[in-house]
Order: C-alpha cells, then sequence, then structure tokens
C-alpha cells in the first residue's frame, strides 16, 4: 500500500491566488493577481533590520514577540482603540497574519464547532477551519456593495457557533463594514457566547471617507474579540512575516501556546525593525492612502474603460470585476483567467476560489493594485490590446 495524505489535506487544493503567481511567472505576464507591493518597503524600516542584524539579533527572539515590538504594537492600538493593551498579557506576534489565524482557530474552536465566515472570503479562512476541525457556516456578502442579509446572518448562528470571522476591510471585495453593520455582529456574538475573530490586515488603507471600525472596541466586545493584522500590507513588507494578534490574557495564553509549536517565533531582527515601522507618524500614514488612491483610480478608469463590470473598492488593494462581456460560450472564471495571463499576458485572481461553490464567482476575477503607477500602466496596455 502507497502513503497517502491525510483526509484533511484532501479536502482543500493549493492556494489559488500563489498559483496564479506561478503561471504569471511562467508565461512572462504582468502579476495583478497576488497581493504584495513591486514597490520597495520603507527605507527606515529596512535600514532598522540591516541595524538589527549587524548587532547580531539573529537568534530567537521571545516565542510571543519581542520585547520591543509588542510594545509598540500595544502603544499604537491603545492609543487609536483606547482599550488599554498590555504587551505582557495582551499581544502575540506571529509570522504573518495567515498563521496569527490558523493559530487562533486552533487554539479556541475543537472539532464539530462552528465558524461564521462571510463569502466571497480570503481564500484561506476554508482550509483553516478543516485544519482546525470546525465548520464553515457561510453568510453571503451580496453585489454591488456586498452588504450582507441581518436575518441569513441569525440563521448562521446556533448553538455549536464558536465563533465569526470579520474581514474589514475586506479581501477580495474591498468592503469596508460600516459601524452598523458591526453592531449586528456583536449582538449575536454576545446572544452566542461566540467569539469574534478580525482580521484587520488592511485597516490603514481607507477610500472615500471610509471608516475603518475595530470590532473590539464595541461595547462588551474587547473580551471576547481576538483581532489580527501585521506588517505586511501598510508596511509593503508581505515576505518578512510579521503579523500579530490582540486578545484577553485568557485567549492570548492558548493562542500562545499553539504558535509556540507552530513556528516558535517570528523572526527576530525583522520584529526589531517592525518595532521602529510602528512609529511611524501620521504623515507616513496619509501618503499611504494618498499613493493607493492613485493606484485604485487609475485601474479602476482602464476597467471601466474596457466595460468590465466593476465594484470599487473602499478599502484594502484589490477590485473585484464582473467578467460576462468577454468571456467565451462555456468559458468559466479560471479559464478566462489563463487566457488573460496566457502569452505574457495580466494576470489576476478567478472569482470561484472565493466562494464555497464555485459556481458563484464564475463570472468574477479580482485585481490586485498594489503596484507601482507604470506596472499598471503596463497592464493596461495589455488589457487594451487583448480586451478591447
Amino acid at each position: 500500500m502507497r502513503p497517502r495524505g491525510s483526509a484533511k489535506a484532501a479536502r482543500f487544493g493549493e492556494s489559488v491566488i500563489r498559483e496564479m503567481s506561478r503561471v504569471c511567472a511562467r508565461e512572462g505576464g504582468v502579476n495583478l493577481a497576488q497581493g504584495f507591493p513591486d514597490f520597495p518597503a520603507p527605507l527606515p524600516m529596512k535600514e532598522a533590520a540591516k541595524r538589527a542584524i549587524d548587532a547580531d539579533k539573529n537568534q530567537y527572539a521571545v516565542t510571543w514577540g519581542a520585547p520591543a515590538l509588542r510594545a509598540a504594537i500595544a502603544r499604537r492600538a491603545t492609543a487609536e482603540r483606547g482599550l488599554g493593551l498590555d504587551p505582557d498579557r495582551n499581544v502575540t506576534v506571529c509570522c504573518g497574519a495567515t498563521e496569527a489565524m490558523i493559530a487562533t482557530l486552533l487554539a479556541t474552536t475543537d472539532p464539530g464547532d462552528e465558524v461564521v465566515i462571510f463569502a466571497p472570503f480570503y481564500e484561506n479562512y476554508g482550509p483553516d477551519c478543516v485544519l482546525s476541525g470546525a465548520k464553515a457556516r457561510w453568510v453571503a456578502l451580496r453585489a454591488p456593495d456586498w452588504s450582507f442579509d441581518p436575518d441569513e446572518l441569525a440563521r448562521a448562528f446556533g448553538p455549536r457557533t464558536r465563533a465569526v470571522i470579520v474581514n474589514t476591510p475586506h479581501n477580495p471585495t474591498g468592503k469596508v463594514f460600516t459601524r452598523a453593520e458591526l453592531e449586528i455582529i456583536a449582538a449575536l456574538c454576545l446572544e452566542h457566547d461566540a467569539l469574534a475573530i478580525t482580521d484587520e490586515i488592511y485597516e490603514y488603507i481607507l477610500y472615500d471617507g471610509a471608516e475603518h471600525v475595530a470590532l473590539a472596541t464595541l461595547p462588551d466586545m474587547a473580551e471576547r474579540t481576538v483581532t489580527i493584522s501585521g506588517l505586511s500590507k501598510t508596511w509593503s513588507a508581505t515576505g518578512w512575516r510579521i503579523g500579530w494578534c490582540l486578545a484577553s490574557p485568557d485567549l492570548t495564553l492558548a493562542i500562545r501556546k499553539v504558535h509556540d509549536f507552530l513556528t516558535v517565533g517570528a523572526p527576530a531582527p525583522l520584529q526589531e525593525a517592525a518595532a521602529e515601522a510602528l512609529g511611524f507618524g501620521p504623515e507616513y500614514f496619509r501618503g499611504l492612502v494618498r499613493e493607493y488612491h492613485a493606484r485604485r483610480d487609475a485601474l479602476v478608469g482602464v476597467l471601466d474603460e474596457l466595460g468590465f463590470r466593476v465594484f470599487p473598492p473602499r478599502g484594502a488593494y484589490y477590485v473585484m470585476t464582473g467578467v460576462e462581456r468577454f468571456q467565451e460560450p462555456g468559458e468559466d472564471d479560471t479559464a478566462f483567467a489563463m487566457r488573460l495571463v496566457s502569452g505574457g499576458g495580466v494576470a489576476t485572481v478567478p472569482g470561484s476560489s472565493f466562494f464555497p461553490d464555485p459556481a458563484d464567482g464564475r463570472h468574477l476575477i479580482r485585481f490586485c493594485f498594489a503596484k507601482r503607477l507604470e506596472t499598471l500602466r503596463g497592464a493596461a496596455a495589455l488589457l487594451r490590446e487583448r480586451l478591447a
């Protein structure tokens, strides 16, 4: 008998997002698929990393995060949210927000528990539930504004509900959950004694007056919310793998135990540099939003011009689009995305990868605009050549 993989691993495939990056490299295309910038990370942060390496900060940091970084995270979150976070009792540093999410689910759910997830969803959440033994309960976000039906959400909560995952600003749609929507979610968490696990990795990337509201700041939610964020998106360093989660002391202890045996700890010298980056002043964040706003408008303008069905984002750095106009008879989203990138075209992400039922995304694709304006202009020329 040949060795085989586990039943868990058989229940999900590889990341479609990362696969599209590999396809793009093979085809020599322009990568508007995976969510990483093609421009430099902030110079002061990079210089701080070099100093940390030269100072031999090259061995294990404290498992749950270097003291300087945990203190910087707590200071910023406390100043912005007023939660009075203690770096020793409320903060855990992980290998990116991705590890923070699976560590949290493994630490807070048991096999048979249910986790409510909004769809479309960031593709890791489904496999994370499989790996932790939890069952996903899906609630639809509906275009064009990606709103949810409060009654549908209420029906998704039940006696086995352990948690709800809230990603705001949202990947892949760019939705920013309103305070009123978060109050509905919070009320259900309180009614059903459920946790809220929030993925807020795009918290500073907002447009058109959108406001980021942290669910943990709502009444009675601080003790039952695990807030996840990280360095990757705001500080343009997706490869550094520095993320964190904020939680009550009891939940933090559970998360730290799981984190310890998953990865031991995040890269030590990069944690020292991240601590410096979290101290950047308001001018950095204003510049970040200004530059992303220009990138968003540049890409959305081209997609509108070409006839995509565009859903302009209010946060994050993705655009979901309908592609019915361009699909050939019988062509689904994956086939269309492959046709678009072939022979040096533009890489996108098929919409089906963001839905529990792939049919719901068969006419959608996601573009990423975390790229230089020159890159976006090059992609625009290719799209015009192929689709205009």
